[in-house]
C-alpha cells in the first residue's frame, strides 16, 4: 500500500481513482471531489476543507479526520465505509452510503445530513441539526445525542439505545423502529409510523404518538405529554402520569393516573380501547390546543 504523508493537495480530482492509499496528515484544501472514485483508502489525522472530497468510493477507512465547514456533501454515494474519532463541520454529509460505520464522531452542523443510507452503525455520535437521517434503513444507533427537529423521517428497521434525542416530528414516516432506554423531547413524535417499539424511555411531547399502526410501550414514563395517542392503536404500559390522551384508536393504555382523558365518539369506537387507570383526573369530549 502507498503511503501519503504530510501533502497540501489543492487541485480538482487530486487523487481521482487512487487505489490502495494509506494517507497521513494531509490536507485537502480547495479542489473538488480529490478522492471521487477511489477504493481501498485508508486515511489519517487528514484533513477535508473543500467540497466532495468522497464520492463513488467503496472501502474507506477514516481515522482522526476532519471535515470542515465548505467541506459539504462530503461523502456521496459511498460504500463500506468506517468514520472513527472525527470532528465534522460541514453539513448534508452521508448521502446513499451503504454498509456505513460512524464511531465517536461530532457533527456540529448535521442540517440534510444521512440521507437515504443503508445499513448504517451509529456509535457515540452527536449531532447538531435538522432533518437528521431521513429516508435511511438498517439503522444501528447507540450512545447517541442530537439537538435537532425532524430526525429519522420515513426510516425502516431502525433500533435505538441509550440516546438522548432534543428533536420533534422525530420519527414520521417510519416503519420497524425500536427504541429502549431513550430519552425523547420534542412534540409530535412518531406520526404516520408503523410498529413503533418504546421500551424503558422517559418522553416529553405535545401531541406524540398520534396516527401510529402498533404503537408498544413498555415501562415508559411521559413527562408534560399530553393530547397523545390520537388515532393510534396502542399497547402502552406507562409508569406515573399521562397529563391527556385524546381519541386513541385501539389497544390498551395502562397508566398510574392520566390527567385529562379526551373521547370524542362520533370520531372513534371508544369500545376498541381499553383505559387500566384507577385515577382519572377529568373525563371530556373536547380537547384544548
Amino acid at each position: 500500500m502507498q503511503v501519503i504523508e504530510q501533502q497540501l493537495l489543492t487541485e480538482e480530482r487530486a487523487l481521482f481513482g487512487a487505489k490502495d492509499l494509506e494517507i497521513r496528515h494531509t490536507i485537502f484544501d480547495k479542489g473538488e471531489s480529490p478522492l471521487k472514485e477511489s477504493a481501498d483508502i485508508e486515511l489519517y489525522d487528514s484533513m477535508f476543507r473543500w467540497k466532495y472530497p468522497l464520492w463513488y468510493a467503496k472501502h474507506i477507512k477514516a481515522v482522526d479526520c476532519s471535515w470542515f465547514e465548505m467541506a459539504r456533501a462530503g461523502v456521496w454515494y459511498t460504500e463500506d465505509i468506517v468514520v472513527e474519532n472525527a470532528m465534522i463541520e460541514a453539513p448534508k454529509n452521508f448521502r446513499r452510503c451503504r454498509d456505513l460505520t460512524l464511531r465517536h464522531v461530532r457533527f456540529s452542523n448535521a442540517a440534510e445530513t444521512l440521507w437515504s443510507c443503508d445499513h448504517v452503525v451509529l456509535e457515540d455520535v452527536f449531532a447538531k441539526g435538522d432533518y437528521f437521517g431521513m429516508n435511511t434503513n438498517h439503522i444501528t444507533v447507540k450512545g447517541f445525542e442530537l439537538i435537532g427537529n425532524y430526525s429519522f423521517d420515513g426510516c425502516s428497521d431502525v433500533v435505538v439505545e441509550d440516546s438522548r434525542m432534543l428533536t420533534k416530528d422525530a420519527f414520521w414516516n417510519c416503519e420497524n423502529v425500536t427504541v429502549r432506554n431513550c430519552f425523547i423531547t420534542g412534540e409530535y413524535l412518531g406520526w404516520n409510523s408503523k410498529n413503533l417499539t418504546l421500551e424503558n424511555c422517559t418522553i416529553e411531547s405535545l401531541q406524540g404518538m398520534c396516527y401510529i399502526d402498533n404503537l408498544v410501550m413498555r415501562n415508559c414514563r411521559l413527562v408534560n405529554t399530553t393530547l397523545a395517542f390520537e388515532y393510534s392503536s396502542v399497547e402502552a404500559d406507562i409508569t406515573g402520569k399521562i397529563d391527556s390522551v385524546f381519541n386513541p384508536g385501539a389497544g390498551t393504555i395502562k397508566a398510574e393516573e392520566i390527567g385529562e382523558l379526551i373521547i370524542q365518539k362520533d370520531q372513534i369506537d371508544p369500545e376498541k380501547t381499553v383505559i387500566v387507570c384507577s385515577n382519572i383526573g377529568k373525563h371530556s369530549d373536547q380537547p384544548t390546543f
